[in-house]
């Protein structure tokens, strides 16, 4: 591993670079390598995050302001924990802002997630037939933020992987249906790819409005985006 010079005003490029190494497939190599330069890798580390994609929740709040303090949040497909950990200090799940409301904050995933301070999280399929019981239970109530960074496993295929994930969201969505108060926010992970297009319909149905962002923090190479639904009909 070494870094490089840069020429000019006495600057350093302190970009890394990864050395191949025996057994090491160059795709990891690669991949090792853009994490070791990533600045919202070293941000998220700096400041506490279980990882980068706190920083994609964190830009899309900044944009549309659904994480207020008081607001009862679900993660779907939470863990590692980054996009809890944003929501409760937004919404104020600790109570760490005086005369402010305080929220709360639900997880919930597949495999157990280490705990995180201000939030509830469950061991759960969402897309049981009685999730969306389970979820206003542990809320006791409805929800005013459904979001979701989910994405299937990669199958190498980049249609099938995008149908897949159009497919996750789509369920993602219905039980936002279920358990979203009027007025309610959906944010999920979708990728660009072309058959967005009845979830795109189906979300503006059902929402006052729908816009798609690509926020700073998700990598350029990338085709994700996020599907921001705001104002839900009831």
């Amino acid at each position: 591993m070494s870094t490089k010079k840069s020429s000019g005003r006495g600057q350093r490029d302190l970009r890394v670079k990864v050395k191949s190494a025996r057994g090491r497939k160059l795709s990891s190599t690669l991949w090792l390598e853009r994490q070791l330069n990533d600045p919202y890798v070293k941000r998220a580390r700096e400041e506490g995050y279980r990882g980068r994609a706190a920083f994609k929740i964190l830009e899309l709040d900044e944009k549309f302001r659904f994480l207020v303090p008081g607001a009862r949040v679900v993660d779907l497909g939470c863990a590692p924990g980054g996009w809890c950990q944003v929501a409760v200090k937004r919404v104020n799940a600790l109570g760490e802002k005086s005369g402010k409301k305080i929220g709360t904050v639900l997880g919930v995933d597949l495999q157990e997630v280490e705990p995180i301070a201000g939030a509830e999280t469950h061991q759960l399929d969402f897309m049981e037939d009685d999730a969306d019981q389970k979820v206003k239970d542990w809320l006791g109530g409805e929800a005013d933020v459904v979001m979701s960074d989910m994405a299937a496993a990669s199958s190498g295929h980049k249609q099938t992987d995008h149908l897949r994930i159009i497919a996750l969201c789509e369920a993602a969505a219905y039980l936002a249906f279920d358990v979203l108060t009027p007025g309610g926010t959906f944010v999920a992970k979708v990728l660009a790819g072309g058959a967005e297009g009845d979830l795109q319909k189906l979300l503006k149905q059902k929402f006052e409005k729908v816009v798609n962002v690509k926020p700073p923090a998700s990598r350029s190479d990338s085709s994700e985006k996020f599907v921001v639904a705001t104002g839900f009909r009831g």
